[in-house]
């Protein structure tokens, strides 16, 4: 048995970028579209970049599962 450690080694590295940047990304969202303080709504902007950042996300997740299902 053989394993190509090469491919091994991009299949965790680029695995563990996409992990941290997909949770980043969704991190900034939440961030985003919580409230500054107490009472207070965020702007339309920040909701507006909130709501950029899980589309962001639900296309990363979307991609991966084509790539998965194809």
């Amino acid at each position: 048995m053989h394993i190509d450690w090469a491919a091994l080694g991009q299949v965790f590295g680029v695995s563990l970028v996409a992990t941290v940047g997909l949770v980043g990304i969704f991190t900034l969202g939440i961030v985003a579209g919580s409230p500054r303080a107490a009472g207070t709504a965020p702007s339309a902007l920040a909701r507006t970049g909130a709501y950029a950042c899980y589309a962001l996300c639900l296309a990363a997740v979307a991609y991966g599962i084509f790539l998965i299902a194809a």
